[in-house]
């Protein structure tokens, strides 16, 4: 049987600063979408249903002030169930962009569960791709998600995994992840580390 195709990469903002190998930064932050971005709402096609995540913007707007290219990485099986097309995709990212500002780079699996592809998350191949996307190192890339299967898929990937609990959280997820912080700027803070608390004001 032939192996379903890889992710999609949808258009995004690709411009960065030169990858510094010798640097303290993370060489690119990416997020999940639904549930930590934006609100989680099932096989969502539809831009007017998209809600920030609490601390999207903030923790968005502090990976861009850090000169670190920032991505995302999401399942979305819908397509693959016959719920979503990739219009609706698009006009979704296209929402999520005029709240969050353009990204770097959005990787997506439209594949179900059962098709088996290496790219819907546990598996790493969301974030391999967004990482040739950038040519930047996963072991450099930080990854930020709210469920165990996003922490499986940077560890798989040789990313760093930061954990932000929601209600949909299990328990077992946050005791095996490798970090988690409280909320979506504290993530942010954790992954860019020193070097940006000390541009903070005092």
């Amino acid at each position: 049987m032939k192996p379903p195709p890889g992710p999609w990469l949808l258009p995004g903002d690709v411009r960065q600063s030169p990858y510094d190998p010798d640097g303290t930064l993370p060489a690119a932050v990416l997020f999940d979408r639904d549930g930590t971005l934006v609100a989680d709402v099932p096989y969502n096609g539809d831009p007017s249903l998209v809600a920030l995540m609490p601390g999207a913007r903030e923790a968005v707007d502090a990976v861009r002030c850090a000169g670190v290219p920032v991505g995302v990485v999401t399942n979305q099986s819908g397509v693959a169930r016959g719920l979503l097309t990739r219009r609706e995709v698009e006009a979704v990212r296209l929402r999520v962009e005029e709240l969050l500002g353009p990204f770097a780079v959005w990787a997506v699996c439209p594949h179900a569960p059962e098709e088996r592809c290496d790219c819907r998350k546990p598996a790493p191949g969301l974030i391999l791709a967004a990482c040739r996307r950038l040519g930047v190192p996963p072991e450099r890339t930080a990854v930020i998600g709210d469920i165990g299967s996003d922490m499986e898929a940077a560890r798989a990937a040789g990313a760093r995994g930061v954990l932000v609990p929601t209600a949909v959280t299990r328990p077992e997820e946050a005791g095996e992840a490798e970090a988690t912080a409280a909320d979506l700027p504290a993530a942010v803070r954790l992954v860019l580390g020193p070097a940006v608390a000390a541009r903070e004001p005092r």
